[in-house]
């Protein structure tokens, strides 16, 4: 009885851990494309505005780093880095259940700081994202792509709510722009087919009616030379002629 009891009691914990995994090996981190374009422009940021900005995706079952990245490189984080006195960046914790489970899936976001930057400007930074489509449920369809698109928006962000001077724009061309090309009617170039059809059918017309002139013309003379015939005959009949 004991032994079956014992059985019963290791099946129960083995179904409690496999329900609690929760397929946390699902969460999908960001590909290496998505990474790749994340680095450069975090660099360039980081750069111009003297701050560092990073990312952190989490599995939230196991709180494990599925994927770190900054400014600094793929896989480097600015957290407790001395490379980085100065720090923003985003932490996403995904979660998704069981298909036996009622809950659903889900994900937390929250933006961290170092301790020079005020919470109320990280709640503002925190709440940008979801302004911009980075909401819990972006996280959870695309966590990979999310994460990345969440830390490029952080130099923004944090201009925003004051933490940095916003980037520069660059400088505009000093150079002398060439001069425009003389403004012309666009009459010709748009409809010259159109008006080429158009003359060539009163063209056509003209010569149809010069063709009828001539034609009449000539009828005419013809009908008089005939009539004059007939008058030089009809005065021979007469008594007069003979």
């Amino acid at each position: 009885m004991w032994a079956v009891v014992a059985g019963f009691f290791l099946c129960c914990v083995g179904i409690g851990v496999v329900n609690g995994d929760d397929g946390g090996d699902d969460v999908l981190p960001p590909t290496a494309q998505e990474r790749g374009d994340t680095v450069p422009i975090l660099q360039r940021s980081s750069d111009s505005q003297g701050i560092c900005y990073g990312w952190v995706l989490q599995d939230y079952y196991r709180y494990t780093d599925l994927s770190v990245g900054s400014n600094l490189g793929d896989g480097v984080a600015v957290e407790e880095n001395a490379a980085c006195p100065r720090w923003v960046q985003v932490v996403a914790r995904v979660a998704y259940t069981s298909e036996s489970s009622e809950s659903n899936d889900f994900a937390r976001i929250r933006v961290e700081t170092s301790d020079d930057v005020s919470a109320t400007a990280r709640l503002r930074m925190q709440d940008g994202l979801e302004r911009l489509g980075l909401t819990e449920d972006a996280f959870v369809d695309e966590p990979g792509w999310a994460v990345t698109r969440a830390a490029v928006s952080l130099p923004l962000l944090a201009a925003e709510a004051g933490v940095v001077e916003p980037a520069p724009t660059p400088a505009a061309a000093t150079a002398e722009p060439s001069p425009l090309p003389e403004i012309r009617s666009d009459l010709w170039r748009d409809r010259w087919g159109y008006f080429l059809a158009a003359f060539g059918l009163l063209l056509f017309t003209a010569l149809l009616f010069a063709v009828g002139f001539w034609q009449r013309g000539r009828q005419r003379r013809k009908e008089a030379e005939g009539q004059g015939t007939a008058r030089v005959r009809a005065a021979g009949r007469t008594p007069e002629g003979r």
